[in-house]
């Protein structure tokens, strides 16, 4: 299989080798490229703007710093965000912020969850805007793994495996997340709003 331009692995490439190479705004490139993706990671951990702001600052910096590290064996993306996670998680460690909560726990019933989704959709759940109003607030209660992990998965649309990457995490613990929030924030809205099951 040759590379071409529409594969974003040899896209990937072409800008790490572009930065490495002191290219004209290729850092600048790379930066806005990846700013949103590196804003929506720290921003729902860390839930302060100015905070934020630094924290995505201190990312970029890092990724600068060793991007000549980056071995092109996942998604630039992924690199990138796995970046912005850790400064996060490291963020929220010297704060002594909790990143779960113990109700939802690391590891549940993996193959029951492996083979049996909850069968709702979120999105369909909440299309008018009071309702999707309220699911947001909800979100925002949650701590900010959990946080993190859905909204990943369900805003910016990765993968298990890209979230896997990004917060090195495994599978399991992704999906035990994401079934576990799920449930928690249907329990909340049904409380709320008294929305049946």
């Amino acid at each position: 299989m040759t590379e071409t331009s529409a594969d974003p692995r040899s896209d990937d490439r072409a800008l790490v080798q572009a930065v490495l190479a002191n290219a004209p705004g290729a850092f600048a490139r790379l930066v806005r490229e990846y700013q949103g993706l590196c804003w929506h990671i720290i921003q729902r951990m860390v839930r302060n703007p100015e905070d934020a702001r630094e924290l995505c600052q201190d990312t970029f910096l890092k990724v600068h710093q060793h991007l000549h590290q980056y071995r092109h064996e996942s998604a630039l993306k992924s690199w990138i965000g796995r970046v912005a996670y850790t400064v996060a998680l490291r963020h929220l460690e010297r704060k002594r912020i909790a990143i779960v909560d113990n109700v939802t726990g690391e590891d549940g019933d993996l193959s029951l969850l492996d083979s049996i989704g909850d069968g709702r959709d979120l999105e369909a759940d909440c299309a008018d805007e009071e309702m999707h109003g309220h699911l947001l607030a909800a979100i925002d209660t949650l701590p900010p793994l959990p946080r993190t992990v859905l909204t990943l998965y369900h805003l910016d649309e990765l993968s298990i495996p890209e979230i896997a990457q990004v917060t090195g995490l495994a599978a399991g613990t992704i999906k035990s997340h994401l079934f576990r929030t799920r449930l928690k924030l249907r329990e909340t809205l049904e409380t709320r709003l008294g929305v049946p099951s």
